[in-house]
């Protein structure tokens, strides 16, 4: 089938199914000007006829929302966006604290650790009392951080 006819019969199918989904009415007046309407068209009337195809879903409309209601819509997405900049702020001290342990562990400082040698000369780093209770902190302010995000509702 040529394209133009391909597309011809596209546009019937989709008038035929414009008008399936259609309710139609028939206006009829008499001939003293007397209006009335009807779902089926007369069979013997003595005066004029206007079919009327009517889509349902063409007349909707949605009331507006009462001031009470878009109040209470207001207040409740402040509170949601309020509730997003917490947890973003949590998730921003989150990754600080794993940036400052990571840091710690892969960088020690020159205060951090010490060396210790055998007999032999063989010498090894042993990290400091102080060195190990950092190491300690940074990874219970992690702990902290995660649990904090987790109670606000947000996934460490």
């Amino acid at each position: 089938m040529p394209a133009p006819m391909k597309t011809l019969a596209v546009a019937i199918a989709a008038s035929a199914a414009a008008f399936a989904m259609a309710d139609t009415l028939y206006k009829l007046i008499d001939k003293n000007g007397k209006v009335t309407y009807s779902e089926e068209a007369p069979k013997n009337f003595d005066g004029k006829v206007i079919r009327m195809d009517i889509d349902p879903n063409a007349n909707r409309a949605e009331l507006p929302r009462s001031s009470r209601d878009t109040g209470m819509l207001k207040q409740q997405l402040d509170a949601t966006a309020q509730k997003d900049r917490e947890i973003d702020a949590l998730r921003a001290r989150l990754d600080a604290a794993r940036g400052a342990l990571s840091n710690a562990k892969d960088h020690p400082g020159p205060d951090d650790v010490q060396r210790v040698g055998t007999k032999s000369g063989f010498t090894r780093e042993v990290p400091t009392q102080e060195y190990e209770a950092k190491l300690a902190k940074l990874e219970e302010d992690v702990k902290k951080a995660e649990e904090d995000l987790r109670r606000a509702g947000g996934k460490p």
